[in-house]
């Protein structure tokens, strides 16, 4: 009795089908992420503000807008100005907080809007 041995491994069709979902994720990847770090910027910014805002009691609303100028100057923020900060005092502490959104156009006529917010209280 002879023994046949399958043959195993990938046909063309899966070859490019793989290819095509690596293709797509790594779109939305190179997309997606730029907008994903320009917010941890801000959120990285706001709480640092915030935590100088609250260890010096003398801090007014504006010194807080020029501080949040000039972290998002050196992080090359573009998109968001210290005029989108809502900044609120809760008790003794101050809050800074924000909210924004992003639409990526990813190809043809399909975007993806993104809502970010954040607090400096998280």
């Amino acid at each position: 009795m002879s023994m046949m041995r399958l043959q195993s491994g990938f046909t063309l069709s899966k070859l490019l089908m793989i290819c095509v979902v690596f293709g797509v994720v790594a779109m939305l990847a190179m997309k997606l992420v730029p907008e994903y770090l320009e917010y941890y910027k801000i959120k990285s910014g706001v709480v640092a503000v915030a935590q100088e805002a609250n260890s010096n009691p003398n801090s007014t609303v504006a010194d807080i807008r020029r501080g949040f100028e000039r972290r998002a100057e050196i992080d090359h923020l573009k998109n968001f100005s210290a005029a989108d900060l809502d900044i609120s005092k809760e008790g003794n502490r101050v809050v800074v907080e924000f909210a924004y959104e992003r639409k990526v156009h990813l190809f043809s006529n399909i975007s993806v809007l993104i809502d970010f917010s954040g607090s400096s209280a998280d």
